[in-house]
């Protein structure tokens, strides 16, 4: 009860719905629409074209174009071996070093920050969003004519200790509000916009969501990818049989949009063998330590489409074999095989004949395991499997819910497009959560050698101070990503080691390890770890020139003659710089000396060299023998030695060194 009066109009408007439903959207009727559905004559709809359109679209688009001056901190102890940088004495070493990264942030602003260093390298995007549910809290521009202070404002709401405030940050989409569904694909069209930049040319995105905005999703989805790159809307089935009702019917299943930065016609799409077929490859010959076990097959087939050219003899012992129909294999192929013993032949003791079959290897030439079948548009495994990943990482109960299964995203992660597998990729997944698609890096990486690496990009979210999560010690959604992270990696380092006694026999192998060994290396040249990062505000003072007035002229260029704000440490700044230059926040960045023991970066071997703390003729003169692509220094180093700035400069113009100054 609200204890108002009926509202006439929308008692009207909801029985024009009733006749007329394509005439309202989100509780406004339509005019031209109506009229044409009333027979009118000589419509003109304005703009007349296939497109989708909400209230709030144009806005959108100018969040999305907004720059922003953002960076991201490094907070070194809250990953695992996450060194800021490496010494100049002892080389990288085991342990020192990972490429996995977790970001704490609101994540429309960290994709822009990412924008510079990460475009065009992203693999492969996994994301689950909220579903627009009526009941769930996000981030969009429910206020359309704020301005960027205001938006920084909300979006930077936190409480006394730093933590973002639910009331403030968030807003709840009720169905009942008039932009319901407008809210959302605003919240979600700027950071699926700034998500494709990411994505490399053979990248691929996969966007969780159930019916409520399936629909919609879809379409700013062809709107921003093209529709001509949409690959699959695959189908999760997430629980059995029993359950409750949605409109009459049991709903057990959500989906996974799959679309491509640039779609072949040509691509083929498939998935590593499941275990029950990896299984079957148990037996072994000359060629196992190379090519691992194997299972035979049938060479013989039956197809209708008959080739000429795959019916002929094969000699074994002085037999002529002939197939029933015809070989899948060419002549030259089976010749081959037959020289490397890759076939086998079985006699029929009841006719004396022979029957051919052909060897199929576990792996193939490099090691690695061999292509396994199409993925089905029908996936699983149910949602409660999820809820058992997290348990088995997790002592406590109920910290976090349904969360998604890790085989389900090992299963998107492990795809193998056009025979290439992604063993060496970057994954990113911008609405992180509890850190299942970590996990699922991770354990793909132990399981057959790889080195992919993952970014994690989770709000601050925190957490009710009422649940489960918030009384086991996490204050907030991301404690719960990293806490996770960190056990899981310990978890599969404990694995690692016991595997590797048993492969140097100081512990036993299982009869399943014995028919059907994996390779095992859990990282390969980095050692297995993460680093852990903040959006923060910029390190240095910002130029707005709209609020400089005559009355505050000289107190601004005063403000700027050092443009480093009071507060920043040289670490932050270092990565700041490093990030807006290009470079990825994984980086190898060494601390060097020179001989007068003063300090400098080296960054990415030798490409980059960043100056930090003091700078005078000897440390330009080691940079320079460094030869590296660009340098960086403070403009404050130079203070009251003119002369140097001025050398500096036209010493590094003619070593052709890019070299800059703030």
């Amino acid at each position: 009860m609200t204890g108002e009066s009926l509202n006439i109009i929308n008692k009207q408007v909801e029985k024009l719905k009733e006749l007329f439903p394509e005439t309202v959207a989100e509780g406004k009727v339509d005019w031209e629409k109506l009229q044409a559905t009333l027979g009118k004559e000589n419509i003109e709809f304005l703009n007349e074209r296939y497109v989708l359109n909400w209230a709030g679209k144009s806005d959108a688009f100018k969040v999305l174009q907004q720059a922003t001056t953002a960076t991201l901190k490094p907070c070194p102890g809250e990953g695992i071996n996450d060194a800021l940088f490496l010494p100049s004495t002892g080389g990288e070493g085991p342990g020192l070093r990972s490429e996995n990264v977790f970001i704490e942030g609101e994540n429309l602003e960290v994709l822009k920050v990412l924008q510079k260093s990460y475009y065009g390298k992203i693999k492969c995007i996994i994301i689950d969003p909220p579903y627009n549910t009526g009941n769930d809290s996000f981030i969009y521009p429910d206020r359309f004519k704020e301005n960027r202070e205001d938006y920084q404002k909300r979006v930077g709401d936190k409480d006394e200790e730093g933590y973002l405030l639910k009331e403030g940050f968030f807003r709840k989409n009720s169905k009942d509000s008039g932009h319901f569904h407008s809210n959302w694909l605003s919240m979600m069209y700027p950071r699926l916009f700034l998500a494709r930049n990411l994505m490399r040319d053979d990248g691929v995105i996969f966007v969780h969501i159930d019916d409520n905005e399936v629909h919609n999703l879809r379409l700013i989805m062809n709107e921003i990818f093209g529709e001509e790159n949409f690959v699959a809307q695959l189908i999760w089935q997430k629980k059995t049989g029993a359950g409750a009702k949605t409109k009459g019917f049991i709903t057990l299943h959500e989906y996974v949009l799959c679309f491509a930065k640039s779609f072949s016609q040509d691509w083929d799409i498939e998935i590593p063998y499941s275990d029950k077929t990896r299984a079957m490859y148990k037996k072994k010959d000359e060629h196992y330590n190379q090519l691992g076990p194997y299972a035979t097959w049938p060479l013989d087939t039956t197809s209708m489409d008959e080739r000429k050219n795959l019916r002929y003899p094969i000699i074994y012992k002085s037999n002529e074999i002939w197939p029933k129909k015809q070989w899948l294999w060419s002549k030259e192929k089976v010749e081959k095989a037959q020289k490397e013993n890759k076939l086998v032949f079985n006699l029929n003791e009841k006719d004396g004949t022979y029957s051919v079959r052909f060897k199929g290897y576990l792996y193939d030439e490099g090691g690695k395991e061999r292509r396994g079948k199409p993925l089905s548009v029908s996936i699983g495994p149910y949602t409660q499997e999820g809820t058992k990943d997290f348990e088995g990482v997790f002592d406590e109960r109920d910290i976090f819910s349904f969360p998604k299964p890790v085989s389900f995203i090992k299963q998107l992660i492990n795809i193998y497009i056009n025979g290439k597998q992604t063993y060496n990729d970057l994954f990113l997944d911008f609405f992180g959560g509890s850190g299942t698609t970590a996990q699922a890096v991770l354990e793909l990486n132990k399981e057959d050698g790889g080195n992919r690496k993952f970014i994690l990009v989770q709000l601050p979210e925190k957490c009710d101070e009422n649940s489960e999560a918030f009384k086991a010690g996490y204050k907030t959604i991301a404690d719960i990503g990293k806490e996770r992270i960190r056990r899981v990696i310990k978890k599969l380092e404990t694995e690692v080691e016991e595997i590797r006694k048993k492969k140097a026999g100081e512990l036993p192998l299982t009869e399943s390890e014995i028919s059907n060994p994996l390779p095992i290396a859990i990282g390969t040249e980095i050692a297995p770890g993460f680093k852990v990062f903040k959006l923060t505000p910029s390190n240095f003072k910002i130029w707005r020139g709209a609020e400089v007035t005559e009355e505050n002229l000289e107190a601004q260029l005063d403000a700027f003659t050092d443009p480093v704000k009071p507060e920043s440490i040289t670490e932050n700044m270092l990565y700041e710089l490093i990030l807006k230059s290009g470079y990825l926040l994984t980086d190898k960045i060494v601390l060097r000396q020179a001989q007068d023991s003063k300090r400098y970066y080296d960054v990415s071997d030798g490409e980059l060299i960043i100056a930090l703390e003091a700078m005078d003729q000897k440390l330009v003169d080691t940079i320079i023998s460094a030869k590296p692509l660009k340098v960086i220094t403070l403009d404050k180093l130079f203070a009251g030695n003119d002369q140097l700035k001025t050398n500096t400069v036209l010493q590094m113009r003619d070593a052709e060194i890019d070299f800059k100054t703030v």
